[in-house]
């Protein structure tokens, strides 16, 4: 871990994840522990407030969501993890919910500072609403930062997640709004002779708006990760509960 990223938290998209070791409601728990796995790691600003409250159920209701594309849920905030623990025994006790991942305790907030949770400008202590979609090979993909009072759409992080793996696995690109099944963006051409290639097969098969904007369906590889309508449906029982 180099120097600047210590200090300053200056975690970038495509850079590997940076390590941690973290005492957790469910134990020790490493990064590494998720080799294989995507991850979200998400920050939030204390326990017993609102806000994280019903962040923590909703991330709980939307959890078997995540683990359909191979998705785990790690939460992270500088207090206690007996604070951790008395705040999700007060959510079940209330509510008959029981938090369904591991939340780290980073009381010194040394992982914080790592991956640039906590914005000075605004606290020195708490850390501000991040979340950090790191892949398989434990790359960060997505980094997503709320206000304090701004409380996270859980159906846009799922959204995002397959929007990268299907990314991933096609080889191409997500357009605005997309959503899981439709088509992707083709790879633009890099020669002229490609280019013409591509405008032929826009005449053809009516799959595209200009040589440099062009669809296409993902293949049968990228069956695994193909989502129908039932799906969708899914993710806005999500935002209604």
């Amino acid at each position: 871990m180099d120097y600047e990223l210590m200090m300053n938290g200056n975690v970038k998209i495509g850079q590997k994840a940076p390590d941690f070791i973290a005492n957790t409601t469910f134990g020790e728990i490493k990064l590494e522990d998720y080799q294989g796995k995507w991850l979200v790691l998400f920050s939030h600003p204390g326990d017993f407030t609102p806000v994280c409250t019903t962040e923590m159920i909703a991330f709980t209701r939307a959890h078997n969501y995540f683990k359909e594309f191979n998705t785990e849920l790690l939460g992270l905030s500088i207090d206690s993890n007996s604070s951790h623990l008395a705040w999700l025994y007060d959510i079940y006790c209330k509510t008959g919910i029981k938090i369904s991942f591991p939340i780290i305790a980073d009381r010194n907030g040394e992982i914080a500072r790592k991956y640039g949770m906590i914005a000075n400008d605004i606290s020195n202590t708490e850390t501000v609403r991040n979340v950090f979609i790191i892949d398989d090979k434990q790359r960060v993909r997505t980094i997503l930062i709320y206000p304090l009072n701004v409380g996270r759409f859980i159906p846009e992080i799922i959204r995002t997640v397959q929007a990268l793996q299907m990314a991933d696995c096609s080889k191409g690109s997500t357009a605005a709004n997309w959503i899981p099944g439709q088509p992707v963006i083709v790879t633009p051409p890099k020669t002229f002779a490609q280019l013409e290639e591509r405008k032929e097969e826009i005449e053809k098969n009516r799959n595209g708006i200009t040589w440099y904007l062009s669809f296409k369906e993902p293949g049968k590889e990228c069956n695994e990760i193909l989502k129908n309508t039932e799906n969708i449906r899914k993710l806005k029982d999500i935002k209604e509960k």
